[in-house]
């Protein structure tokens, strides 16, 4: 009866478990359908839609600059060091204690101005001194000078021995040189005194001093130093080779009697900047370094206003010859990419292409270029980041051309 009971109920749940499972089934087909509805028609719409191409990008504006060719000039640049024209050391011809300092460091100072004074008390003892001496050789000379009065004619008469009178005369003659010797002592005296008081030797700009007031200062004390500076020289060293190189140019300096044909010399100064003034070499040196192989010269360059002082570092530019039909681009229009170097040319379909170029010295804004173009074609100054090889782009109307102008 249980077992009966228990089967009963056993189909009653699987037959709920059916209805259940084929409702949900049903269900799920209903909405199965519905998504295909939807779908479908949207992918057949979107398979059969046309895709429009995207317009392409126009091409770059650059601008260019037409490759010259024109004979230029070549200059030759070396490291200088400027120098007064005289250097005048200030020392000292006697030794003694300063008193006063009469200049201003660093300022012009004039030919003959006063610039230290040395004690001169000692120098006017000494003085005083030797006027003493020389006051008692001239009695010691009256002295002589009258005993060879009296004794010559008492000689004469054999009235005394002429040994005496021999005596006498030697001792006038002694006398003499005491009195020339008193008169020199007190002239080297009189210089020493008039040497405390210490002169420029020269128009120059004086030094920082070394001395000050109270030093004590002799003749191997270097109290200052004042400086030619109007004009002022550049010393520069060239090579041997350069200095052969240019043999019969600088033998046409030395043997000219006027320096004025030479060729002008510009000074470059520490911060780039060109000295108004252009000089000229006045100085080869005589010989070549052994240590270093190079032979000293020296340019001169008027300097009024003192601007260019001693010990100042700069460049010293020559112009050494001529490149004859030198090929010239601008310089913005040269790549450079380790140590490599190009152009972008533009062709006459207006195509730029990316050339490999060797480039020689610069003149002015522009660049020499030794191999890689020709004369005639055009080169993209501005715009070239924008540019890639074998793009068409559009040159702008305002198109610049190289021009050898300029140093």
């Amino acid at each position: 009866m249980l077992k009966a009971t228990c089967a009963k109920k056993g189909s009653v749940l699987m037959g709920i478990r059916l209805v259940y499972q084929s409702r949900l089934a049903r269900r799920w087909t209903r909405l199965c359908r519905q998504a295909l509805f939807v779908t479908v028609p949207l992918l057949l719409s979107v398979g059969c839609e046309k895709k429009e191409a995207a317009p392409p990008p126009p091409p770059p504006p650059v601008k260019v600059a037409e490759v010259i060719q024109q004979d230029v000039p070549i200059y030759s640049e070396w490291v200088a060091q400027l120098n007064g024209d005289t250097n005048a050391e200030i020392t000292p011809k006697v030794q003694g204690y300063i008193l006063t300092k009469r200049y201003q460091e660093g300022f012009p100072v004039q030919k003959g101005q006063l610039l230290f004074e040395i004690d001169p008390r000692p120098f006017e003892a000494s003085l005083d001194q030797a006027n003493a001496q020389l006051a008692v050789a001239q009695a010691e000379l009256s002295k002589a000078d009258t005993d060879v009065a009296r004794d010559t004619p008492l000689a004469a008469q054999n009235a005394i021995p002429q040994r005496q009178l021999d005596n006498d005369k030697s001792a006038q003659a002694a006398a003499k040189a005491q009195v020339d010797a008193a008169r020199a002592q007190i002239e080297q005296v009189k210089l020493n005194l008039e040497w405390t008081k210490v002169f420029s030797p020269i128009d120059g700009i004086a030094g920082v001093a070394n001395s000050q007031v109270g030093d004590l200062v002799g003749p191997t004390t270097k109290m200052t130093t004042i400086s030619k500076v109007n004009p002022i020289r550049a010393y520069f060293s060239i090579s041997e080779n350069e200095y052969l190189q240019n043999a019969q140019r600088i033998a046409a300096i030395l043997n000219s009697a006027s320096k004025t044909g030479t060729r002008p010399v510009e000074y470059i100064q520490a911060d780039e900047t060109p000295y108004p003034s252009a000089g000229r070499v006045i100085l080869i040196n005589r010989e070549v370094s052994s240590q270093t192989g190079t032979i000293q010269v020296a340019a001169e360059f008027s300097n009024p206003n003192g601007i260019l002082r001693p010990g100042g570092f700069g460049r010293v530019r020559i112009q050494t010859g001529d490149n004859k039909d030198a090929i010239l681009v601008p310089q913005i229009a040269v790549i450079e990419v380790q140590s490599a170097y190009q152009v972008v040319v533009v062709g006459p379909d207006n195509k730029a292409s990316f050339r490999p170029v060797k480039v020689g010295d610069k003149v002015g804004s522009n660049w020499v270029i030794t191999d890689g173009l020709k004369p005639g074609e055009k080169v993209v100054t501005e715009g070239f980041q924008r540019v890639r090889d074998g793009m068409t782009v559009n040159i702008e109307p305002q198109t610049q051309t190289a021009s050898a102008e300029g140093k």
